[in-house]
């Protein structure tokens, strides 16, 4: 339901970027009118590989948008998931079984190249599949648009037969942008030859508008080969093919990585030669991986988005998509942790927020205005360091510290809070445990160690993780650290193995104050090192 002028007011005034790129909907429309009577957003997919993270992050930033439109405007709004696959099977990505049998099929279209794990009609009816079965489980509101079947349909024959009319004008926009070798066989149409069934990048030699055919040479028979634009049997090549999407389909709004910024430029100059207006764009940067490259659905490289889900909830990674679109971010597993206590966090804020604060919090967009309230008693990260201290290897154990901890809190009543027991027994097991390396204490360090021992036994079993933090504290100014953060660095190191670690107030409330009373003797008595 579309807000009050003055909820919409102050929406934008919240600086959120999904309320900016709408307000720029609104403006195309007040400035080129809307006979379509809707808006089309439209998130492109190329299922050459499988699906991966990033293309889930277009689909999830690219509704965020669309929820801040309908929130602004009462125009209708439709968002189209559009898979080329139609485009010519290139390269064998490395991550696929059956990598003999795929050689084979380069230059078919992806719906003409067997499916290599043997389960759907193609390759590309696999990768299809799979996307839309992980944006359906997102609760995500779109239509999939197949290429195959719009080119074949004939949906796209009146805006191929104006490319044709335009060939000209086309090419001279495209070929000062390519190279010497590229522009002696550039063609804005790949035609699907009749012969083999694979897409060719071939010069067109002759064009008929009458017809609405062009004509090549076949470069295995040396015949000439006259086919149609129109039908499915010829494929636009990329930068034209976007082009002639947004015109085709009347695309009112699409985002693009940054590497196709230049893309986007010449598929904009195509679409107005078309007579159309390019839609409004969002430019966003590219996830990297570990290693700071970017990731690539070919190379298999960085975080799929099963990977994700196995460590962290689909809300951190929905905030993760959220959060500085336009700044380059690794996307490996070391990010999953704060992603799911960045959410927490936003989450419990959330209802104490009026104005403008509300509509920036990352949960408004994530739950399309309407975000559920959870109150939980632990942070994630500090389910992973009690997971850490107390050698828990399942959901009960870890519970029994929680209801000690919090005992009107039951897993029963709070799903999320029981998810991310599992999450942290999981991630734990994965990747905290094969990287802790305990550290003997020092002299020094065991004097302050005894001391801290004395002042939690001072202070009640059931004290407030205030009070134990406050014990903390006065143990480390006590022994002179100049910098505390340096005595709770050597509290993480000694007791959990690692070099960074929760609020001690807070774990020392959950882990219980006789529990790290023993951990603290056991790391002088016997250290692990």
């Amino acid at each position: 339901m579309t807000a009050s002028p003055e909820q919409i007011e102050i929406a934008l005034e919240s600086k959120a970027w999904p309320f900016q790129e709408a307000q720029k909907l609104v403006e195309r429309l007040k400035k080129f009118g809307n006979p379509k009577g809707y808006v089309l957003f439209e998130t492109g997919y190329g299922p050459s590989g499988l699906p991966h993270i990033g293309t889930f992050g277009e689909v999830l930033r690219t509704t965020m948008v669309r929820h801040a439109f309908e929130f602004i405007s009462d125009v209708p709004t439709r968002l189209i998931a559009f898979s080329d696959d139609m485009d010519g099977f290139r390269k064998v990505p490395g991550n696929l079984p059956n990598q003999d049998m795929l050689q084979q099929h380069l230059g078919l279209p992806l719906t003409q190249v067997p499916d290599p794990f043997g389960t759907h009609e193609s390759f590309a009816h696999h990768n299809n599949d799979r996307l839309c079965k992980f944006l359906d489980s997102f609760g995500f509101d779109y239509e999939f648009k197949s290429a195959t079947e719009a080119y074949k349909s004939g949906e796209m024959d009146v805006t191929l037969l104006c490319m044709l009319e335009h060939y000209d004008k086309i090419m001279r926009v495209i070929l000062p942008t390519l190279g010497e070798e590229r522009q002696k066989t550039y063609s804005p149409f790949l035609p699907i030859c009749p012969r083999t069934g694979r897409v060719l990048q071939v010069p067109i030699l002759e064009r008929d508008l009458a017809a609405g055919t062009v004509t090549y040479r076949d470069e295995e028979t040396g015949k000439l080969v006259e086919v149609p634009v129109t039908g499915g049997h010829c494929k636009a090549q990329w930068k034209a093919d976007w082009a002639m999407r947004w015109v085709a389909l009347g695309v009112d709004y699409e985002m693009a990585g940054k590497d196709l910024i230049e893309s986007v430029k010449l598929s904009s100059a195509i679409a107005r030669i078309l007579g159309a207006q390019p839609p409004e764009g969002f430019n966003y940067e590219l996830f990297l991986d570990e290693n700071g490259q970017k990731i690539s659905k070919s190379k298999g490289n960085g975080l799929s988005m099963e990977d994700w889900l196995r460590y962290g909830t689909p809300e951190s990674l929905a905030l993760y998509m959220f959060q500085s679109p336009r700044k380059a971010k690794k996307l490996y597993f070391d990010v999953i942790p704060k992603a799911v206590d960045d959410y927490l966090t936003s989450l419990a804020a959330f209802p104490e927020q009026e104005g403008k604060e509300k509509y920036g919090n990352p949960v408004w967009h994530i739950h399309s205005g309407t975000p559920p309230r959870e109150e939980l008693p632990v942070s994630f990260s500090l389910l992973l360091n009690l997971v850490s201290a107390s050698n828990a290897h399942d959901k009960e154990t870890l519970w029994g510290y929680i209801s000690a901890y919090a005992p009107d809190i039951r897993a029963e009543d709070h799903p999320l809070l029981d998810k991310l027991v599992e999450y942290a027994l999981v991630y734990y097991e994965d990747f905290v445990k094969p990287t802790k390396k305990y550290r003997a204490p020092t002299a020094t360090e065991i004097a302050a160690l005894e001391d801290l021992i004395r002042e939690l036994e001072a202070l009640p079993e059931d004290a407030a993780a205030g009070e134990f933090q406050t014990a903390v504290f006065s143990v480390g100014k006590a022994h002179h650290y100049e910098n505390l953060r340096d005595w709770f660095r050597a509290l993480y190191e000694i007791l959990l193995g690692q070099q960074q670690g929760p609020r001690m107030g807070s774990f020392i409330a959950l882990y219980g104050r006789d529990k790290t009373i023993d951990l603290i003797r056991k790391a002088i008595e016997n250290p692990r090192v």
